[in-house]
């Protein structure tokens, strides 16, 4: 289970864009997120969630307030951070294999212990491609896979180096439906099987209450947290999960909350 202490705290974060920093992309942000917690973030386009993966990750510093990951003040970019986008972003010259071992090249301490240890890291990675239904698949390149398979491997690039802290952008949200809701199946038995800390940052209200322990809605811009929901339901979740009355309720909660938020009403939520 998640541990009760913050892994990941914003306080009184602010974020402005330009060179006269007029444009404030969040203010007053705050937030936390236990070890081994799966937090997803929703709120209107333009509310700030992808600021809000630069300023955890260290790829954009704070104009104001403090970021903190694992006990300390973030000040450039993150070790302990895996990432997955909308876009898989596979090097298509690349075999999968060679495009999920990319971080443990750049990673320390692995890039350090690659060459000497490579067979025991190409077995991870193909430990972990067999996890997400990519057996086999090791030797082919991403333009011989399709969309789905391609984000299965970018899973695996995002967790071949054990990242303590998984970051993930919109990941399926270039996918069909079915190919999505599969995903969904692949993610919650990865974490599972991991427990990563994850931050899921999603336009899809059924994917946040399918795949997370706690869901932050943010205002429009500049962005800050609205509301906190619990998700009750127990894991593993199905599919049969989303047909709950309970399910529809707060995917229909979030949706009205979010509603409110981008025309600057005033909002009570009710977690």
């Amino acid at each position: 289970m998640p541990s009760d202490a913050p892994f990941v705290e914003l306080s009184d974060v602010a974020l402005a864009y330009g060179s006269t920093a007029a444009t404030l992309a969040v203010e007053r942000l705050n937030l936390t997120v236990a070890e081994g917690e799966f937090v997803a973030v929703v709120g209107p386009s333009g509310c700030g969630k992808s600021s809000l993966m630069k300023l955890v990750t260290g790829l954009w510093p704070a104009s104001r307030g403090r970021v903190a990951v694992a006990g300390e003040t973030v000040k450039g970019p993150l070790g302990i951070v895996g990432m997955a986008f909308q876009n898989s972003v596979q090097l298509p010259w690349r075999t999968v294999l060679a495009n999920v071992m990319l971080p443990l090249e750049i990673v320390e301490p692995h890039a350090s212990k690659l060459r000497r240890e490579r067979a025991t890291y190409e077995a991870k990675a193909r430990d972990l491609l067999k996890l997400v239904g990519l057996d086999g698949y090791d030797a082919r390149h991403p333009w011989q896979l399709s969309g789905g398979m391609q984000q299965r491997a970018s899973l695996c690039r995002a967790l071949v180096h054990d990242p303590r802290l998984l970051m993930l952008d919109e990941p399926f949200g270039a996918l069909d439906m079915f190919t999505r809701e599969e995903l969904w199946g692949v993610l919650q038995d990865l974490w599972i099987a991991r427990r990563p800390t994850v931050i899921l940052v999603t336009h899809d209200l059924r994917e946040a209450v399918f795949l997370a322990d706690r869901i932050l809605v943010m205002s429009a811009r500049p962005g800050r947290i609205l509301a906190e929901y619990r998700v009750p339901f127990a894991r593993p979740r199905s599919l049969e999960t989303t047909y709950l009355p309970e399910f529809t309720e707060l995917t229909h909660e979030l949706r009205r909350l979010i509603a409110e938020a981008r025309v600057g009403a005033p909002t009570e939520a009710t977690p």
